[in-house]
């Protein structure tokens, strides 16, 4: 094989592996609230709204530890009545990560007494992880769109790289 053709294989290669890892790790950690963090001054809900939350990404919940904390809700109902007792899990560290790992609908609230009930709480909603996140005019046209980003796509490229190089 000619110098030209290795360095045209190479080429071939990075142009079509590059975009599929580049897509598998672009999930995005979201901060609750921004620069703010997890306050109560924040209108949590309208953050949120301003955010497309996609599977694989992270909530990152920042804020002062003994203050406040995080707690995931159940239902609807219960975060609409802030029943903080059905809660499926509760985090209290001051930097909590809670990973989007399915497309659906979630709960959140502040653990502190009162709180949720004056407004510490905020729901999300996750799309797939290969969803746009702006109109449909503006959607991804690379092989990149073709795979979740959960999808180990060195599995999948392995057995066709080396064949590539062998032959």
């Amino acid at each position: 094989m000619s110098l030209m053709e290795g360095m045209c294989k190479i080429f071939f290669v990075l142009i079509i592996v590059l975009p599929l890892i580049a897509k598998q790790v672009s999930a995005t950690q979201h901060v609750v609230g921004g620069s703010q963090g997890w306050e109560e001054s924040v209108d949590l809900n309208s953050w949120a709204s301003a955010q497309t939350f996609k599977v694989g990404d992270q909530l990152v919940f920042k804020y002062s530890s003994g203050l406040h904390s995080v707690v995931e809700l159940g239902s609807e109902t219960a975060y609409k009545n802030c029943d903080l007792g059905t809660s499926l899990n509760s985090k209290n560290t001051g930097n909590d990560v809670v990973k989007l790992n399915k497309v659906g609908t979630r709960y959140f609230a502040c653990g502190t007494l009162g709180h949720c009930d004056q407004g510490m709480k905020m729901k999300i909603t996750t799309v797939a992880g290969n969803a746009p996140s702006t109109p449909a005019s503006d959607s991804d046209t690379s092989a990149a769109a073709f795979f979740p980003r959960s999808f180990p796509t060195f599995l999948l490229l392995s057995p066709l790289l080396i064949l590539y190089f062998l032959l």
